[in-house]
């Protein structure tokens, strides 16, 4: 019985060894087939990315001289060399303006719920649900904030203002603030903390004192992914703010702002109009990766 069992696997050893063969062969199949698609999606993306980006450049730096950023909004010239061509100076204060406001509201806020979420509340079913809505809030399309600011600010205000355009944005910076807030402190060893309450500090001092300095560059990486993200929103300021084509201060009044301004003039269908938007692009696009750049550069420090 044991010389037949023996002759009998010597028998099927060459079988199982092909069939181990084939399988290797079609798993190296799927596995360059994947590889393949994977690379064809990639190739694609980068396709279009850069197609956009040298479109970008192509026809924004044409249109980028001294005067887009010292004057405001001219007429269109309808050709006439001598006419005096508009600039973006309105816009681009504007923008600083109102994200200005939106960073300078949002922040506190989002450090706050993100400190109370890390510090207070991590287990419990109160910071589950705000967790929640702020994940919610994070995901949200941008024109809901402006029709919320709209209903509670423009309307009562009686009429559009930068204001309403710095509360907007303010909303859209809180979920990303506590986001980043609430991971950077996350991320404390926990024996940090210990010892800091271990030699009779608070906890609010072992916060303020030890624990933010320690998530302090990844909390500014935060605020600054927040900067990036208003900087080129334009739904909300539509309802809110509205844009106009001066210089303007009074934070009551309508107030431009770069995506606006670039909404307004390519769409007005005049050719110079047309190549100012264009350069207005541009800048928000370089200013939104620079701020990138300086937020991955201050993580990786943190990293």
């Amino acid at each position: 019985m044991s010389a037949t069992t023996d002759l009998h696997a010597i028998a099927m050893r060459p079988r199982d060894e092909r069939a181990r063969r084939a399988r290797g062969r079609r798993r190296r199949l799927v596995d360059q087939g994947i590889r393949l698609f994977c690379l064809a999606a990639t190739a694609v993306g980068i396709f279009f990315l850069a197609s956009i980006l040298i479109t970008l450049v192509w026809r924004g730096a044409a249109a980028i001289d001294l005067t887009v950023f010292i004057t405001d909004f001219r007429p269109t010239t309808y050709g006439d060399p001598d006419a005096e061509k508009g600039g973006l100076l309105h816009a681009i204060l504007g923008s600083f303006v109102q994200a200005g406001i939106g960073v300078a509201v949002g922040t506190p806020i989002g450090i706050l719920v993100g400190t109370y979420l890390s510090e207070y509340a991590r287990q419990t079913a109160l910071g589950n649900a705000v967790r929640f809505v702020s994940d919610v809030l994070l995901s949200a399309p941008s024109i809901l904030v402006g029709l919320f600011i709209y209903q509670i600010v423009v309307l009562p205000m009686g009429g559009f203002s930068g204001l309403a355009g710095g509360l907007a944005l303010s909303i859209i910076v809180i979920p990303v603030v506590v986001r980043t807030t609430e991971d950077m402190l996350t991320l404390i060893p926990n024996t940090l903390r210990e010892a800091v309450v271990a030699l009779g500090a608070p906890k609010w001092k072992m916060i303020t004192l030890v624990a933010y300095r320690a998530a302090l560059s990844g909390m500014v990486t935060g605020i600054l992914l927040a900067f990036a993200r208003i900087a080129g929103e334009t739904a909300p300021l539509l309802l809110t703010s509205f844009g106009n084509n001066v210089v303007n201060w009074d934070l009551t009044k309508a107030m431009a702002s770069l995506p606006v301004a670039i909404y307004q003039q390519a769409n007005s269908g005049f050719p110079d109009l047309i190549q100012i938007a264009w350069a207005g692009a541009l800048m928000i696009t370089v200013g939104v990766l620079l701020v990138n750049i300086i937020a991955r550069t201050l993580l990786r420090k943190r990293i």
